[in-house]
C-alpha cells in the first residue's frame, strides 16, 4: 500500500505561482511511476504531468507545457508541482497519483493510488 498526502493548494491570482507537493509513505518508489491529475467541477479527471521515480523522466498534458514542472525529491519521497502563470482554467483539484510501473499513463484507470486532492483555484 502506498499513501499519498498532497499539499499546497490554495487561492492564487491569474498569472501567479503555487507549488503542489505530495508525499508518499512508500520508503522504496524505484519502480513507481507518479504523477498528477486534475478535475475541474462538473468534469472528468484529467491528466496533468508525471514522473519516472527511476530515471526521472517526465510527461505533460499539452494543456500545462512550458507552465507546469514536475520533480522528485528521493530522499523525502514527494513529489512536486511547481505551476507557474497560472490561468483560471487551471482551477480544479488536484491529485496525486502513483502506478506500480514505470510510466503512469494518462488515463485515471491506470492509477493504483491516489492522494485525497488539494483544491487550487485562480482567479481573474
Amino acid at each position: 500500500q502506498v499513501q499519498l498526502v498532497e499539499s499546497g493548494g490554495g487561492l492564487v491570482q491569474a498569472g501567479g505561482s503555487l507549488r503542489l507537493s505530495c508525499a508518499a509513505s512508500r520508503r522504496t518508489l524505484g519502480s513507481y511511476a507518479m504523477g498528477w491529475f486534475r478535475q475541474a467541477p462538473g468534469k472528468e479527471r484529467d491528466f496533468v504531468a508525471a514522473i519516472s521515480w527511476s530515471d526521472g523522466s517526465t510527461g505533460y498534458a499539452d494543456s500545462v507545457k512550458g507552465r507546469f514542472t514536475i520533480s522528485r525529491d528521493n530522499a523525502k519521497n514527494t513529489v512536486y508541482l511547481q505551476m507557474n502563470s497560472l490561468k483560471p482554467d487551471d482551477t480544479a483539484v488536484y491529485y496525486c497519483a502513483a502506478r506500480r510501473l514505470s510510466t503512469l499513463g494518462t488515463i485515471p484507470e491506470l492509477v493504483d493510488y491516489w492522494g485525497k486532492g488539494t483544491l487550487v483555484t485562480v482567479s481573474s
